[in-house]
């Protein structure tokens, strides 16, 4: 058996496991060989105040049975190749302290492409990517905002300054002074940005629309999985913004991206009963009542790990 082959049946067989295992509370249940880093999408954070998280509960659950696990944070408005470069700084700092030869990458939304741009620039630092709910293939929404502004316009220069305020205010609540740049960020995420990163940064991407990667790339396994339901709790207030923004879209979405826009190399699912925020456990935790947990998504993608040995 060739190594393509070995790879690949190594990594049917770990899929298979993890699908069969559920949500275990076992000791080592989670623990990876490498870090697991976390990394946010656009107008994210760490936490704020140190009492908001980006991701409330799911560090815990994967620490709790064995995973080493750090939150970055990077500029909250910003185009992929800077927040990458802010991203990639923090992965040398994590694998310093650890001692650790590689870490793994998971990134929601944005966070998802800065990981691609990481793990492009440094394989040899990543032993694994895994984006959730990432505009992969671009952001509709984006691109529609993008065509509506016109380059150097007033309409332009308000989008600039409101974002540009509300990320600084995000950056100063969570301790940090990372640059903005909203405009960087909508051109970064358009059909058109996203399609000039792709042809640069090719790693795990489909070669037929809404098909699957290749799973490993310069020794870095690739994986992806999204939402495609806008509103999915009554209770959460977040869900009529996501009822608008899902209408300018042609294919089922999370109210943000598309269902096969999120595809890169090994697709676990890409119809969760959850919505953008739904993907990270946010808001408090007010997800789709009859949906998968999210938390237990990532603990049985740290499993998924584990047993290839990442």
């Amino acid at each position: 058996m060739n190594g393509t082959a070995a790879r690949a049946a190594t990594l049917t067989t770990a899929l298979c496991v993890g699908a069969m295992a559920g949500d275990v509370h076992a000791a080592g249940y989670t623990e990876t060989e490498y870090p697991i880093i976390l990394a946010h999408g656009l107008s994210g954070f760490d936490a704020l105040l140190g009492v908001v998280e980006y991701w409330p509960g799911i560090a815990g659950a994967l620490e709790k049975d064995g995973a080493e696990v750090f939150v970055t944070e990077v500029s909250q408005f910003n185009d992929t190749a800077v927040r990458g470069q802010q991203l990639l700084e923090q992965v040398e700092e994590v694998i310093a302290l650890t001692g650790a030869d590689k870490v793994n990458l998971v990134g929601h939304s944005h966070g998802g492409l800065d990981s691609r741009w990481v793990a492009a620039q440094r394989p040899e630092l990543v032993a694994s990517v895994t984006t959730v709910g990432s505009p992969n293939q671009g952001a509709e929404l984006a691109t529609v905002l993008r065509d509506i502004l016109v380059e150097d316009s007033f309409s332009e220069s308000v989008l600039a300054g409101l974002a540009g305020g509300l990320g600084s205010l995000l950056a100063l609540l969570s301790g940090t002074s990372n640059p903005q740049d909203a405009v960087g960020a909508l051109d970064a995420l358009s059909g058109s940005g996203m399609a000039e990163f792709n042809a640069a940064y090719p790693q795990g991407l489909p070669t037929t629309w809404c098909g699957q990667g290749d799973p490993v790339v310069d020794g870095v396994y690739y994986f992806s999985w999204t939402g495609t339901r806008s509103v999915t709790n009554f209770f959460d207030i977040s869900d009529a913004m996501f009822a608008l923004t899902s209408l300018v879209y042609s294919e089922d979405n999370d109210g943000v991206v598309g269902q096969c826009s999120a595809h890169l190399g090994t697709v676990i699912r890409d119809d969760y009963k959850q919505n953008h925020l739904d993907e990270v456990n946010q808001l408090f935790g007010l997800v789709h009542w009859w949906s998968v947990n999210p938390k237990t998504l990532y603990r049985q993608h740290a499993n998924r790990l584990k047993n290839l040995g990442l």
